[in-house]
């Protein structure tokens, strides 16, 4: 396999001799379709390319689990990918300079599209994949998803057979199964770990903020760079991708990773690569977390967590459902001014507690415009119960 860091110091030297004096700090750098006329070709396998087989394996001496992942490496590993991002800045003083970041994607189409980490790609000026023979091609951002901390990029395979994950299910895992990751921890390609699930429908708080849910703990080693690439079961299907870790004190694995399942990726995937973004519904009030806290700064009773909700918008679908917001105003030493309070506390949405903001937006995560969701509420320590229709999401709360 050639040496990735070589060929990616020679791609880096060319973008930068290629770009150099037309680069300027109000370029938009981060629109990878403005700059990609400008920037490297892919390289072309030719018509007829064939990808070259892989060595058998060799059987002897070996039990039927080394025999079993030994299989399930070879089958996947050329669906697997090596995402480097790189970011040029200009400094007064220092000029200009780059930094890069490296995770790992899975090949879902052979048309191209990787599935990643929303994180691994996040601000990306440039985004390069590596494949399993070290070739490198210019990718660009199709879709991400800040909610599940998914993206989709793509790159033009030209010429080239491109081998594609298989996709099995999250569902029925039960805790004790063996699973598999691929992917490329600290640069480093290719590489296989073993373990299993350690738990199941783990929810797990996102480095954006959001609520991920449903995760699958392993203790396959995890490691920087792993991030975006496949967690497999014993017979080679994908059943999540590999987020992130808790390494308590560092950066290395401790045995405490976590996938987000394959059944939420199969979700997004579609409306990602055909819109860039997930469509989700919208309530349209505005809410603070209502705590023990906030009610003590505004001398109000404390029932039980909830949302407050201090407006809703005129004519929305909020009010349209008899929902009230606030309509007085109160200082709260919260670093805010003053909010309007007064208004009513959301406790439930369809059956499920609503204890802050993040449950809020957590319970929304898989609706869509024009779904009926159950609202219960609290108005003067009365609960109440309505019936909203959802609204599209506005784009300012798409992530």
């Amino acid at each position: 396999m050639k040496n990735r860091f070589f060929q990616l110091s020679l791609v880096l030297l060319y973008l930068w001799f290629s770009l150099g004096s037309c680069i300027s700090m109000d370029s938009q750098l981060n629109r990878s379709d403005e700059i990609s006329s400008a920037s490297w070709s892919d390289p072309d396998m030719g018509a007829g390319y064939q990808e070259p087989p892989l060595p058998k394996i060799r059987e002897e001496g070996l039990n039927n689990q080394e025999i079993n992942s030994m299989q399930v490496y070879r089958d996947n590993i050329r669906a697997i990918v090596n995402v480097t991002t790189v970011n040029l800045y200009q400094s007064r003083f220092a000029g200009s300079y780059s930094q890069e970041g490296s995770g790992s994607g899975v090949i879902v189409s052979d048309k191209g599209y990787i599935l990643t980490n929303k994180h691994v790609i996040a601000d990306a000026d440039f985004v390069v994949v590596t494949l399993y023979d070290g070739t490198n091609y210019q990718a660009r951002t199709i879709g991400s998803d800040a909610e599940n901390d998914l993206a989709v990029i793509k790159f033009e395979p030209v010429g080239r057979t491109l081998q594609t994950i298989i996709a099995g299910s999250a569902k029925d895992l039960q805790v004790g199964q063996q699973v598999l990751a691929l992917g490329n921890p600290f640069g480093l390609e290719g590489t296989l770990t073993l373990g299993v699930v350690s738990g199941i429908n783990r929810p797990l708080q996102s480095k954006d903020g959001f609520l991920l849910k449903g995760m699958i703990q392993t203790d396959a080693a995890i490691n920087p760079g792993n991030s975006g690439g496949a967690l497999l079961n014993s017979r080679g299907e994908l059943i999540g991708i590999n987020t992130m870790i808790i390494s308590p004190g560092g950066n290395g694995s401790v045995g405490i990773g976590f996938a987000i399942p394959v059944e939420t990726a199969l979700r997004v995937i579609p409306e990602l690569i055909e819109t860039g973004r997930v469509n989700r519904g919208w309530i349209e009030i505005e809410a603070l977390s209502m705590t023990a806290n906030l009610a003590r700064q505004l001398s109000l009773p404390f029932i039980k967590p909830g949302i407050l909700v201090t407006s809703v918008l005129p004519e929305g679908n909020a009010e349209q459902a008899g929902l009230k917001g606030g309509d007085q105003r109160r200082s709260v030493g919260l670093g805010l001014n003053s909010i309007s309070v007064g208004g009513d506390i959301i406790t439930r949405i369809n059956g499920k507690e609503i204890n802050n903001v993040l449950d809020y937006f957590s319970v929304l995560e898989s609706s869509r415009p024009g779904d009926k969701y159950e609202i219960e509420y609290l108005r003067g320590g009365i609960m109440g119960l309505t019936t909203i229709v959802l609204y599209e999401r506005p784009p300012q709360f798409q992530f």
